[in-house]
């Protein structure tokens, strides 16, 4: 599996605790340091929505331009800003070894993992 995230943040620091916890192997990608590719963007939002990965309740969104905000009407936008400010993208995003994704921390969703 392969855990996608910013490693201050605090729902990525529960996930991954979680992980180790239930001694589940992972792979960390850090957006900060790897970025994100438009190709892995595009299997997210096949699979959930590109809307569902646009973070606008965080502090990057708010700290936009409101302008800018605006203008983030499409996928190509919402990915070009997702590249350029990986931290709007909400997380974790998990990659699981059966080709789903979850998002966010769910306990409940992440515990289907251990049967």
């Amino acid at each position: 599996m392969k855990i996608y995230g910013i490693p201050n943040c605090n729902t990525v620091k529960k996930t991954l605790d979680w992980f180790k916890l239930n001694q589940l192997d992972y792979e960390f990608h850090d957006f900060k340091k790897l970025g994100i590719s438009s190709e892995t963007l595009e299997e997210w939002a096949d699979k959930l929505g590109w809307e569902t990965f646009l973070n606008k309740r965080g502090t990057t969104w708010k700290m936009l331009d409101a302008e800018l905000q605006r203008s983030i009407v499409s996928k190509a936008d919402a990915f070009k800003l997702m590249q350029v400010k990986p931290s709007i993208i909400k997380r974790p995003v998990i990659e699981t070894d059966s080709g789903s994704v979850i998002l966010g921390f769910n306990e409940e969703q992440l515990s289907e993992l251990l049967k």
